[in-house]
């Protein structure tokens, strides 16, 4: 069995955003000359998120909203976690989006249904994070 390691590094300008980052994560499935596998993509950040979904901007817009209305950003003191930092909300919208995904790998292509595309989402932007990528088959 191959395996393949790599990480894509993202530096969202504003604090929060969604990223469709599909191609690079086929680029990775190409580099790794792997045919039959599965390709792990997860955050390597706390305020960072990967997820499927549709690549729609009225589904983001929809996320958007519905996530400032779970964990709404401010007011700043109306979480424990903001002491030193005032990224509490970004904690708890990256445990609702999820950490990775994992897709199959048929043929050398990323295996999704319908629509599925893959994506980061940035909580707390402003600053370097990375995702990784890892890859394993034949």
């Amino acid at each position: 069995m191959k395996s393949y390691r790599k990480e894509l590094w993202f530096n969202i300008p504003k604090r929060r955003a969604f990223v469709n980052i599909t191609p690079e994560v086929q680029k990775c499935v190409d580099e790794s000359g792997i045919k039959e596998g599965l390709c792990l993509v997860n955050a390597m950040h706390i305020t960072a998120s990967v997820f499927i979904n549709d690549d729609e901007s009225g589904l983001h817009h929809d996320f958007e909203v519905w996530l400032e209305k779970l964990a709404p950003e401010k007011p700043y003191s109306q979480y424990k976690h903001n002491t030193f930092e005032d990224n509490a909300d970004a904690h708890l919208k990256r445990t609702i989006m999820g950490r990775e995904v994992v897709v199959a790998i048929t043929n050398g292509k990323l295996d999704f249904g319908p629509w599925e595309q893959i994506f980061y989402g940035e909580f707390d932007g402003n600053r370097r994070k990375r995702v990784l990528v890892k890859i394993i088959g034949e």
